[in-house]
């Protein structure tokens, strides 16, 4: 479904630049390899629009996804606009938590994929000073406890209290979720969250004792990478790289 003529004048602009980064991070996710099948979400606050969200049409594969193929609801998952697609309301349960929580977090990303999905389920979860990768992580990642597949709307005060002011959250047994006040800050957490379980995984696989990094050093590292993505525009320029693979591979996000 293409985004005509008529309902692109039903959309503010903002929305509409929403719905195309949102797209591209369902895209993003499938190019990566981090779908389950049509499971899981990626959500996003739509500017402007107080308790309104988008999220993708249930039963679509990530990989087809468009702008205009996303579905707004209100803050209980229900639609608030007339697209035909079905909705996951169940599936929108801890994204409702963390944005209705959290100003900053406008874009939320929960995967479950392999290696996110093993490192949840050690007891020791991810190893933050194994290596530079996984270092950006350090203290700034959250667990919470596997309370069973989530349909229970009062565990979200507990996933807000257990992702507390990090921007990643690890939910035990379960797989990975990220957050962000744009598409690009979520998606690049949940990019390197990604390679640091796979990194972990593959290490852990060898058998060998790991050799971690010092506490101090971890500190400096993660100070670092502040630094470098959100003062020194590595972000943006991440952001720009992949949307120049979408445009090489397929386009067709932005309809």
């Amino acid at each position: 479904m293409s985004l005509d003529q008529p309902k692109r004048a039903t959309i503010s602009n903002t929305e509409r630049e929403a719905r195309i980064a949102l797209a591209a991070c369902y895209r993003l996710a499938a190019h990566y390899r981090m779908t389950d099948l049509i499971y899981t979400h990626i959500t996003a606050r739509v500017p402007g629009e107080k308790g309104h969200f988008l999220i993708n049409p249930y039963g679509w594969r990530w990989e087809e996804i468009t702008a205009s193929s996303l579905v707004k609801i209100d803050v209980d998952g229900r639609k608030v606009d007339d697209s035909p697609e079905a909705v996951n309301p169940a599936g929108f349960t801890i994204h409702s938590a963390i944005h209705g929580a959290s100003h900053d977090a406008a874009w939320v990303m929960h995967t479950h994929t392999r290696a996110g999905v093993a490192v949840s389920s050690l007891e020791d979860g991810l190893e933050t000073r194994l290596n530079q990768i996984a270092l950006q992580f350090h203290e700034r990642v959250s667990y919470h406890d596997y309370e069973g597949i989530a349909l229970d709307l009062a565990e979200r005060e507990r996933i807000v209290a257990s992702l507390g002011n990090n921007p990643a959250l690890i939910l035990r047994n379960h797989g990975l979720l990220t957050t962000g006040a744009s598409a690009a800050e979520m998606f690049n957490n949940m990019f390197y969250l990604e390679r640091a379980c796979e990194l972990q995984v593959a290490a852990q696989s060898t058998g060998q004792p790991l050799r971690l990094v010092s506490e101090d050093t971890a500190r400096h590292v993660a100070r670092q990478y502040d630094q470098t993505i959100h003062e020194d525009g590595d972000l943006e320029l991440e952001w720009a790289a992949h949307l120049r693979t979408l445009e090489a591979l397929d386009p067709s996000y932005r309809d």
